[in-house]
């Protein structure tokens, strides 16, 4: 089996420290993986190389087949990453944002308007400063840029903070129809009920490492799992 996420003894640096200090972890294709631990393990740091924003410094990092400790940049165009920052320019628009994060990733106009609408936020907040939406708001603009790229695989560290109950459902169905429809989510959370139920299997990072369920022994979970109405973007 290919593998989406393959990482065997995978060291990242922030500073001189770190931060992840030998991962082993296989994610297969359509899985929803969710990455446990407490503060400070490695969760986010994890995400971050798998985006390829941070240097693999030791072992093997390859994502969607590419070669993270030789060419991290590659990769970036076919990952969404939604972090604590939204990454969001606050002197723009939503609209505005969403299209200009879609066109980076190579995605139609078309794609940035459905998301938006999916996302709730055509209508009234279609044309708002960013800078004048509340945290719930903002972090709907970010999950409507996720779906304009249309990622292969979404790196989500704590998608449900700062949102309602609706919006919490919303990224419930996003995250279950992104994996129907063959995205890979990696999934880190310490809403662990409601993650947990959206996750084909789980891991748990401390101290830098993955210490439970790797590297891959929830492979099978993803062609197992009960199929999921899928959130089209189109």
């Amino acid at each position: 089996m290919e593998f989406v996420v393959h990482l065997r003894g995978a060291v990242s640096l922030l500073g001189r420290f770190p931060a992840l200090a030998g991962v082993d972890l296989d994610v297969a294709p359509g899985e929803i993986v969710l990455v446990q631990g407490p503060n400070g393990a490695g969760k986010s740091t994890l995400l971050r190389t798998c985006a390829g924003l941070l240097p693999v410094v030791a072992g093997t990092a390859e994502v969607l087949g590419h070669d993270l400790v030789v060419d991290r940049r590659t990769v970036r165009r076919r990952v969404g990453l939604l972090g604590h920052a939204t990454g969001l320019y606050d002197d723009l628009t939503v609209a505005d944002n969403v299209h200009f994060w879609a066109r980076a990733a190579g995605a139609a106009p078309a794609d940035a308007e459905a998301a938006i609408a999916r996302a709730g936020l055509a209508g009234r907040l279609h044309d708002v400063q960013v800078a004048r939406l509340s945290a719930g708001q903002r972090r709907r603009t970010a999950l409507a840029v996720l779906l304009a790229r249309r990622p292969e695989l979404w790196l989500l560290d704590e998608p449900h903070a700062g949102l309602d109950v609706d919006g919490r459902e919303l990224v419930d169905e996003l995250v279950k129809g992104a994996a129907a429809a063959g995205a890979t989510v990696l999934l880190a959370s310490h809403d662990l009920d409601r993650a947990t139920a959206l996750a084909h299997r789980s891991v748990t990072i401390s101290g830098g490492t993955i210490v439970s369920g790797a590297p891959a022994d929830g492979a099978a979970a993803a062609s197992t799992a009960a199929p999921v109405e899928v959130a089209h973007v189109s």
